[in-house]
């Protein structure tokens, strides 16, 4: 075999090799591609080498598929007798960073569209190695494994190798229904669910990444959910500080329904207009085909962490609402043109008239739409008539339109994100101080004050008695001077103090504390200019609180802001549904958590307690929730431990304490459930996109004493064997409740699918932990890995 050697300068940066080998035993197929190593090496110096290593140069086709060239790992090489052999990647090769990546895709866009990205971009080890770093569910800060590079090969290698994957979806290949599992529910009549296994994972999660980079910065700014940055947080921010003057608005609701062969159709017309890769749009096609994927709207199940969302949803929902979102995007930026903005300040000043200018907001998130106006009903109408005109056409969307009704934002509340919208005055939110807390407030300012002079008086004291000390000093060496016996006559005088041939040879120390107790004196000794002081600090209070109370009459008169509020009754009812209180509304133990170990039921408990937390800490009656999380989640969880032991409350907290203490096996206190303390100091202080506590109150892992053998842990690439069996128990199951009844169901809560009711999960302590305090949801576990146990 002749060795060829060549060195060529490659505009990408891009460092591989090939070669070209001959079947020696067949003939039908003379040349098939063997790939070495090849590291991407973005930045990396122009100058390459490339390896060729030709086998028969009579038949050389130098036409070789370009994205066959940057694949990036080892992969199946022939050994010495002929016969394939297949390592696994290289520790070496590093998934791509994003800037990468992102360069990666958009060497891809020409003449206005993308091209090839399956082949030349998914296809690649490198970003299916990328994709598997995305999908790997991190250990805590604690454990014992780190999840460096070479873990997170290994634990690929052992799985399947990315190469010849690479090379499978390169070829179209690759088989998906294969890599779909079909979850049988628990009882007869319950439906089925299909899931991909964990090769499919990467390869949905590669393609989700491809399309975050073509699309992201093509969405509108109002678009939220399935975006990097832009969560539910975000989306409320945004109309708490945004949205000005609301007067009406309505909330789009569709129906039931899922994406059937029209909608998919439509989905992938619309990824054709930006995207010329037929493979990749008949990967799509055969994924909702599969059922692996699927985008069903008006349901509970979007952005919750439930297994049955697919990674491609949110993004093919904001593809999908994509042209609907700049229909309504140049709507909103006529009205602006036609309504401009003014100084309302120089309005008023002028013609004693409020300006305020007609304005469209919307927010959508995922398949929740808002549509807000500042103008008229009429206006609104039109807007929603339009609005549903356009879904139901265009989209071929079912839109409820007993639901979709217009409401007054002042008179009325609206649902949206699981929150309660209401427009109110500035004054409602930020309420000016009663007379109660104005006396409470002046009586602590009054103590502060006190000891503030207290502490002043004791330092002045000890001042002066040092001052003395030296002033008798000093007078006493001066009466023995001749000096000083002329000036006697002036030093009886009794101000001393302020000739200026005495104060040059004095400290400075001493004068300036002379100065200072020459003014107490003049203030205490003189009350008429201390009443004339007083007299001003009352005047300059009086005229700032009618500053402040003119400002908010001006604003309550001029302006609606619109006040986000936790449905606090909807939390209430699920508190009650789970079996946190009973029907009295008194905490009350769970006697199905009772099989866990003491720090696993507090690591429940916590977990649902945080969830809430997190999700309504940006709620205007937040202080409401932290209620429900301090009393009766804590004392539901200590009357659950003290029925496990059969103990009493008060023997309970003793043992636990309020804070729900737990020792480890070293005897170190451990804090998992937050501290009241800590529950106080939360606020509104994030923008991310924390997860309803639909996924934790719902599910309930029971540990089993099981003889089988050990399994490694069902977390994405997660190689321990030290693992636990949990069986899971759903709470729609356990109540024999349908979820879809909101009579006996809380009416906008999410279940995850009742097909892994009873499956049991393998488990190791780390990533169990995670899911118990809900760092981690079933969507980050290989649910098709589950363990049959009887």
């Amino acid at each position: 075999m002749e060795q060829v050697h060549m060195r060529t300068n490659l505009s990408s940066s891009l460092l591989f090799s090939y070669s070209l080998e001959e079947d020696s035993a067949t003939k039908e197929f003379p040349y098939y591609w063997r790939f070495h190593t090849s590291t991407l090496l973005l930045g990396a110096s122009p100058s390459m080498l490339m390896r060729l290593r030709r086998i028969n140069p009579l038949e050389f086709r130098p036409s070789i598929p370009s994205s066959l060239k940057l694949l990036s790992t080892l992969l199946p090489t022939a050994s010495p007798d002929n016969k394939t052999v297949s390592i696994p990647t290289s520790p070496t090769t590093k998934p791509l960073t994003k800037p990468q990546l992102k360069a990666l895709v958009l060497s891809q866009y020409s003449h206005g569209k993308f091209s090839n990205l399956i082949q030349n971009v998914v296809a690649l080890p490198t970003v299916l190695l990328t994709a598997c770093q995305n999908l790997y569910t991190p250990l805590p800060d604690n454990a014992i494994e780190s999840p460096d590079l070479p873990f997170l090969f290994h634990s690929v290698s052992k799985r399947f190798d990315i190469a010849e994957m690479g090379r499978n979806i390169f070829e179209n290949r690759f088989d998906v229904r294969a890599c779909c599992v079909t979850m049988l529910p628990s009882r007869k009549k319950g439906e089925s669910l299909v899931l991909p296994n964990l090769k499919l994972k990467v390869l949905i999660e590669a393609i989700r990444m491809v399309l975050e980079i073509v699309y992201d910065e093509r969405f509108v700014t109002f678009a939220y959910g399935g975006r990097v940055g832009m969560g539910r947080h975000t989306a409320i921010r945004y109309l708490k500080n945004s949205v000005e003057n609301p007067s009406w608005w309505f909330n789009v609701t569709f129906d039931q329904q899922k994406f059937d062969n029209r909608h998919v159709d439509k989905l992938c017309f619309f990824i054709e207009d930006k995207i010329q890769d037929r493979l990749l749009i008949d990967i799509i096609r055969k994924l909702f085909e599969c059922e692996v994927v699927g985008v069903e709207l008006g349901g509970c199940y979007l952005a919750r962490g439930f297994p049955q969302e697919s990674g491609l949803s949110s993004i093919f929902l904001n593809i999908y609402f994509n042209g609907f979102d700049k229909e309504i995007h140049e709507m909103r930026l006529q009205k602006i043109q036609e309504n401009p903005k003014f100084d309302s300040n120089d309005l008023v000043s002028a013609t004693g008239v409020f300006y305020k200018p007609v304005k469209i907001y919307v927010v959508r998130y995922l398949d929740e739409i808002l549509v807000i106006t500042s103008g008229s009903k009429v206006l609104t109408l039109d807007l929603k008539n339009w609005v549903s005109k356009y879904l139901e056409g265009r989209l071929e969307l079912k839109v409820g339109r007993t639901k979709t009704a217009i409401h007054s934002a002042v008179s009325e509340k609206i649902n949206f994100l699981g929150m309660e919208l209401q427009a109110v005055l500035p004054s409602v939110l930020h309420p000016p101080m009663s007379e109660k807390a104005i006396r409470a407030r002046k009586k602590y300012l009054r103590q502060k004050e006190v000891r503030a002079f207290e502490m002043k008086n004791a330092r002045e004291r000890n001042r002066k008695k040092l001052g003395l000390k030296i002033l008798q000093h000093v007078f006493k060496k001066l009466k023995q001077s001749d000096r000083a016996l002329g000036m006697a006559p002036e030093l009886t005088a009794g101000d001393f103090l302020s000739l200026r041939h005495i104060r040059d040879q004095l400290p400075q120390e001493l004068v300036d504390s002379y100065d200072k107790f020459q003014e107490q004196v003049d203030k205490h000794l003189s009350p008429a200019k201390a009443r004339r002081e007083l007299e001003e600090e009352e005047r300059r209070v009086e005229e700032e609180e009618e500053q402040r109370y003119a400002k908010r009459t001006v604003e309550d008169l001029s302006r609606l802001c619109i006040k986000v509020d936790a449905p606090i009754e909807l939390v209430r009812k699920a508190v009650k549904m789970v079996g946190f209180t009973n029907n009295m509304g008194r905490p009350r133990p769970i006697k199905l958590l009772i099989a866990l170990e003491d720090t696993d039921i507090i690591k429940w408990y916590a977990g649902v307690g945080r969830r809430w937390l997190d999700f309504f800490c940006c709620c205007h009656n937040f202080k409401m929730v932290k209620t429900v999380v301090t009393y009766h989640l804590r004392f539901s969880c200590i009357l659950t431990l003290a029925e496990k032991h059969e103990a009493t409350k008060l023997e309970a907290i003793k043992h636990y304490t309020k804070d729900l203490k737990v020792s480890d096996l070293d005897g170190n206190e451990e804090l998992y459930f937050p501290t009241e303390r800590e529950v106080k100091m939360l606020g509104d202080k994030n923008l991310s996109d924390p997860k309803p506590v639909d996924g934790a109150l719902s599910l309930a892992l029971i540990r089993l004493a099981s003889d089988e053998p050990s399994c490694s842990c069902i977390a994405h690439f997660c190689d321990r064997t030290a693992t636990v069996f949990y069986r899971v128990r759903l709470l729609q199951n356990r109540l024999n409740v349908n979820p879809l009844d909101e009579e006996k169901w809380v009416p906008g809560m999410g279940a995850i699918h009742e097909s892994l009711n009873r499956k049991c999960l393998p488990l190791c302590s780390n990533h169990a932990n995670d899911l118990f305090m809900g760092k981690t949801t079933l969507k980050d576990f290989d649910c098709t890995s589950f363990v049959e146990v009887d």
